[in-house]
Formats: C-alpha cells, structure tokens, sequence
C-alpha cells in the first residue's frame, strides 16, 4: 500500500509528469492534493496498470481529491525551454491551477525547479510510494494519452494511438520515411542513429 503523506501536519500536493521522454506531442504534469485519510487499492504505481485500470482511477481520484489540476506544455516550448525546464514548468502551471494551495509539496523524480515559497521534496519513484504522486502520475498519462490520441486522427501513419510519440522503432522509421509532423519536438533526436552499414555506404559513395 502506498504512503499517504510526507509528513502528517501539511497539506501535501504531489506532482508527476508524461511525456518528457516522447519525440512528438507535449509534456503533461498534474498536482493532486488527496483528503488525509484517502484509501484506495486501485491506484498505485501507473506503470503497472493498463490503461483501463487508469481511466478508472482517473475517476477515483477527480471524484474524491481536494484538489487537482493538469498544466501542458506544447512541442514549441519543449524546444524553446527544454525538456527538463518545460517538465518542471508544466508542474507549475498545474500548481498555479490549484483551488487549495498546499504547504508542501512532493515531486516524482530527483530535481525541481522552486514553486513560490512553498518546500517541497524531491523522491524518486515517488509515483510507486507515494499516493499523491501516483495520482499525478495517472492523471498526467491519461490526459496526455487523450491528446495524443486525438492528434493521431490528424496524423495516423505515424501510429501515436499506440506509441503515444515515444520512440519506438516503428515511429522513428515513420519520421524516416514520411518526415516529421508539426507535433515533433525539433530540439529531439527524432531520427535513428545511423547504421555502420550506412556510414560505410556513405563512404564508399562518396
């Protein structure tokens, strides 16, 4: 069973982000303040789950938190920031969006940028520790999946309904093959590192 708090006498709000690691789309973050005694058996680390087990959750946590909020930074400001700063400052837009302000707050990984004046710790795979983080995490992924795969109607042969813009093979062959859309993150390594057969070819034709 996952933690329900840092620390007992704080109103805590966790934080998660999906999508830092994608070539295409946006990274979405979410904070979720839960009530002190929340339970619940269906939310726990969101990469163990299917996605149906998150939509179910989802509902759980919009439906019981004090307060939840989802902030999205675009492909545009992914480059224009990084990926890194861009993942942080989506955190802040969905801390911005909060009703409740918190007191403290825990964020799933090992850095974070400062938001106002309120302490926060850093923890990593806080989303499988704590319940706060695991809920941002859920909600992140589902919003995010959503997106993604509305953009996929516009953009199908690159297949996001399934890779959601991660760099599977399939997708980095699609972006070799068709190009890149104006949903891919220029500032990405979006395509596969050549082959020595490629470098050897290359040579030989030059």
């Amino acid at each position: 069973m996952l933690k329900s708090y840092h620390t007992k006498s704080l109103i805590e709000a966790g934080c998660d982000e999906a999508g830092r690691g994608c070539l295409a789309g946006p990274v979405v973050a979410a904070a979720v303040i839960l009530p002190p005694k929340f339970r619940s058996k269906l939310i726990t680390d969101s990469k163990q789950m299917s996605h149906q087990q998150k939509l179910e959750a989802r509902k759980i946590i919009e439906d019981r938190a004090i307060g939840y909020a989802v902030g999205v930074l675009d492909e545009k400001m992914i480059d224009k920031v990084n990926i890194h700063n861009a993942s942080y400052l989506a955190m802040h837009q969905a801390l911005d969006q909060l009703a409740i302000r918190p007191n403290h707050i825990l964020v799933d990984g090992n850095r974070f940028i400062p938001y106002h004046n309120i302490n926060h710790t850093c923890i990593v795979k806080g989303d499988a520790k704590y319940l706060s983080i695991a809920a941002a995490s859920i909600l992140a992924k589902t919003y995010r999946d959503e997106y993604m795969l509305k953009i996929h109607e516009e953009y199908p042969d690159y297949k996001w309904n399934t890779n959601m813009g991660y760099p599977t093979e399939y997708h980095r062959q699609a972006i070799v093959d068709i190009g890149i859309s104006p949903y891919h993150r220029r500032s990405f390594k979006l395509y596969p590192a050549p082959t020595q057969l490629d470098l050897f070819e290359d040579i030989t034709n030059d």
